[in-house]
């Protein structure tokens, strides 16, 4: 499991079934480190967990994904970086396509297929009735 730290948002707005963020890549953000010591890159996971928690949380889902499609990391994220997350939500589908860019420079992309929000609380009250 990944101990998530969000990088710094500079702003972020929402229009229909789109979110933005414009964030700042911190070369202070310990994922950095040992990752590489030639040229520090920000991991790939890192990205996906951002996108997830950021898509997941703007559009109501819990954090459940089912699969990972057609990723892309096109280009490395260095530290001190700007970036836009733009993740576009297809509701039919239940699922976030996202992509990190700053104007034409695409740094990664690709769609996340979530199980559908689940309500927690519902699983364990059948989960505690089944045991009984």
């Amino acid at each position: 499991m990944i101990k998530s730290v969000l990088p710094q948002i500079i702003h972020q707005h929402a229009e229909g079934e789109q979110c933005h963020w414009r964030l700042f890549i911190s070369g202070e953000l310990a994922f950095f480190d040992g990752h590489f010591p030639e040229q520090a890159v920000l991991p790939g996971v890192t990205q996906l967990d951002w996108a997830v928690k950021l898509g997941c949380n703007a559009f109501g889902y819990n954090a459940n994904v089912a699969t990972l499609e057609v990723l892309k990391f096109q280009q490395l994220i260095l530290p001190n970086t700007y970036v836009d997350l733009v993740i576009e939500h297809q509701a039919h589908k239940s699922k976030l396509i996202f992509s990190y860019r700053d104007g034409d420079k695409r740094f990664a992309s690709g769609r996340i297929a979530l199980n559908s929000s689940i309500n927690t609380d519902m699983n364990t009250a059948m989960n505690t009735e089944s045991a009984s």
